[in-house]
């Protein structure tokens, strides 16, 4: 789904409840030659939305951006009391490899959700919006601005868990989406222009491995090097999943996708719904897996570009070698 010119400068405001993930989608768009943060909006989630606000000021340090645009959003879900992944990401959401906490330069007066109404009224078809947390401020936004969806160039989420996989197939739980699934609910039925999710199920597979953490911290830059750390306390939790230290670049493939839509490799369109299962809410293309319809009446939504399958060593070089500040 290109709707620019490949080396068209992408203006993106990015979502984020800042843990080791989302610190390096962001680290990433920094460092790409056609993206420009033009904003960032905090939420939370992997922690809490001040810690998350933390986070994005060590980010933007270690980018040397620390004048972009900062707001702070949602403490937790629209409705409920929020769950964070603190046994994931570590208490402070980056690994508690800090202890000095830092104050983004340039906060705006304005919550998160206000801000991305404003922008993107401001500008219509301008501004790309990431959202690669819950979806809490996007559904605040929602309230504010129903047609909101509509005044982005694209919008490009981290979440869902694709089509219905295989009988027998193993699920993982999509945080963003099960940590506000109201909010995931509103997102999926709103009116769009664009709207790509990149899930869980894609995400799961883009895989950074003991060589590319080793590369990073063989870069001997400031960036590398902060990305070996965070991913090293990473992998201190993700080991006991596969017995290895590996870990998926979940939001940085979805900020990579939106840079290079070319990188999808399947995908496909349908109305996306939120589904409780009585252990975990997740968002389906309203599909099994084998293009056949589900099994009950789907909620009626705009349709989603669902995103199935990806070019994950294209990705994973230009990843490594930007967050490793190499040519």
């Amino acid at each position: 789904m290109n709707l620019d010119a490949p080396d068209a400068i992408r203006h993106i405001i990015v979502d984020t409840d800042t843990g080791i993930d989302d610190a390096l989608a962001l680290l990433y768009l920094a460092g790409h030659p056609h993206a420009e943060i033009s904003a960032i909006t905090s939420v939370f989630g992997n922690t809490s939305v001040d810690s998350a606000l933390t986070n994005i000021a060590r980010v933007l340090s270690v980018a040397e951006l620390e004048d972009t645009l900062v707001a702070r959003g949602a403490a937790g879900p629209i409705v409920g009391t929020s769950r964070l992944a603190s046994h994931v990401h570590g208490e402070d959401g980056l690994g508690d490899l800090w202890s000095t906490p830092l104050r983004p330069k340039n906060m705006s007066p304005l919550s998160s959700a206000e801000l991305i109404v404003q922008m993107a009224r401001a500008r219509p078809g301008y501004y790309d919006l990431l959202p690669l947390g819950p979806f809490s401020n996007v559904a605040l936004a929602l309230e504010i601005e129903p047609d909101l969806l509509t005044l982005f160039r694209s919008v490009v989420v981290m979440g869902g868990s694709g089509a219905y996989p295989a009988p027998g197939t193993m699920l993982m739980v999509d945080a963003n989406v099960h940590s506000d699934g109201v909010a995931a609910e509103r997102m999926f039925a709103a009116p769009r222009r664009a709207l790509v999710m990149v899930g869980v199920d894609v995400t799961a597979r883009a895989i950074v491995d003991e060589q590319g953490v080793l590369a990073l911290r063989r870069s001997g830059t400031p960036w590398g090097t902060f990305s070996a750390d965070v991913l090293d306390a990473y992998m201190d939790f993700t080991q006991y999943t596969w017995g290895r230290r590996i870990s998926a670049a979940h939001d940085g493939l979805a900020a990579a996708l939106l840079m290079h839509p070319e990188w999808i490799t399947r995908s496909a369109d349908g109305p996306v719904n939120v589904t409780r299962d009585g252990f975990a809410t997740r968002a389906f293309l309203m599909r099994t897996s084998d293009g056949m319809p589900v099994c009950w009446p789907a909620r009626p939504a705009p349709d989603t570009h669902v995103v199935l399958d990806v070019d994950y060593s294209a990705f994973l070089a230009d990843f490594l070698r930007i967050l490793s500040r190499t040519p």
